[in-house]
């Protein structure tokens, strides 16, 4: 099932559109740039949970990447291009590196040459970074956050799309970065509750939470203090 799953993704259900869209989106350093320009735009212009939401994911992706290296060396799982041919889709070399884009990506076969790059294949590193951000987003964002799981779901089948990944490894990390999102985040919750009850009274009363809002006012918790204030 696993490989004929990829077999079908890999080799099947391919275009020439899809070819440049799914080694784009899979590509980190067109992208890391603009993430951290935005990184460092909500840092410096945006509220209490946006700030929140960069230093949680930040530690935790650098946190992530420590368990998927060890991972990947314990299980030592396989690519499929280290044991079989398979279609591959490589972007053309530009300056800046987004403006690959603008060039048609260039398709080959594996050979025996490709059967010793690259790392093991399980977890995979694209798909848990980016399930650890779509969740954060979700926990933060509700309503608008829960949208970049159609980036998250969309990387991990470029994964297979290019052949680097089993189709197993990218459903099964996906769990893994849930719950590896869902621990950590966890684990933030209840320092910043400790460290800053203790340390930041002032900015914990209007913020006892890293993923909930701001804290309700008096005002609002006392009916008889909001009719006096309508009354005046």
């Amino acid at each position: 099932m696993d490989q004929s799953l990829f077999h079908a993704i890999n080799q099947q259900w391919t275009s020439p559109a899809l070819d440049l869209f799914m080694a784009g989106l899979s590509d980190p350093q067109i992208w890391m740039p603009f993430l951290i320009v935005i990184g460092i735009g909500a840092l410096v212009f945006g509220g209490f949970k946006a700030r929140a939401l960069v230093i949680c994911l930040v530690i935790s992706l650098a946190i992530a990447g420590l368990v998927t290296s060890a991972l990947k060396s314990n299980v030592a799982r396989h690519r499929p291009k280290h044991v079989q041919s398979l279609r591959m889709v490589q972007l053309q070399k530009a300056r800046p590196k987004f403006l690959t884009l603008c060039k048609k990506p260039v398709i080959r076969f594996s050979d025996s040459s490709d059967r010793t790059r690259s790392g093991p294949s399980f977890p995979s590193g694209h798909t848990v970074n980016n399930t650890i951000a779509a969740t954060y987003f979700t926990l933060f964002y509700r309503r608008r956050g829960w949208l970049y799981w159609f980036v998250a779901l969309a990387v991990g089948y470029s994964r297979i799309y290019l052949g680097a990944h089993w189709p197993s490894d990218v459903v099964a990390t996906v769990f893994l970065g849930i719950g590896e999102a869902l621990l950590l985040l966890s684990f933030f919750e209840l320092i910043w509750r400790i460290a800053a009850r203790k340390w930041m009274p002032d900015v914990f009363a209007r913020h006892p939470s890293l993923i909930v809002g701001h804290a309700p006012s008096l005002s609002s918790l006392n009916p008889q203090a909001r009719g006096s204030r309508y009354s005046t």
